[in-house]
């Protein structure tokens, strides 16, 4: 049971902090994405305008995917293989996708929130699938 919470822990956190490292990196080399990810920020916090970019939009549901099946991997990892960690952890990831789904909803299309908070679950899943499978 220690293995399974700890798994759960880590395997988000890990998400965390890849999603930010990530989000960096891009923004570093990509300026165009620094500068969307920097309009998107001012209009959470200010109210001010935004106009979501599609290629943006598909980079952020490509980066959710990859990042949730390496987060529900290290859950698995962790947990010895139990694949009610990557469940947990996709439990989690489905809770903040829908809290930012709700902070962020005049700003980006529907479709994008469907997408992108609809893939979190079903992709730590197919982390821990893939290190249980092994």
């Amino acid at each position: 049971m220690v293995r399974i919470i700890l798994g759960v822990i880590v395997g988000f956190i890990a998400w965390l902090i890849v999603w930010v490292g990530v989000e960096k990196v891009l923004s570093a080399i990509w300026p165009a994405f620094g500068t969307h990810q920097a309009a998107f920020q001012t209009a959470i916090t200010d109210g001010g305008e935004f106009t979501a970019n599609t290629t943006m939009l598909l980079t952020h549901i490509v980066l959710g995917s990859v990042v949730s099946v390496i987060s529900g991997a290290l859950a698995a990892v962790i947990a010895g293989g139990n694949s009610r960690a990557p469940l947990f952890v996709g439990i989690l990831l489905l809770t903040m996708g829908v809290m930012k789904a709700v902070m962020s909803w005049p700003y980006v299309p529907i479709w994008y929130h469907i997408i992108f908070t609809a893939i979190l679950l079903p992709m730590a899943l197919l982390g821990g699938r893939l290190i249980s499978s092994n």
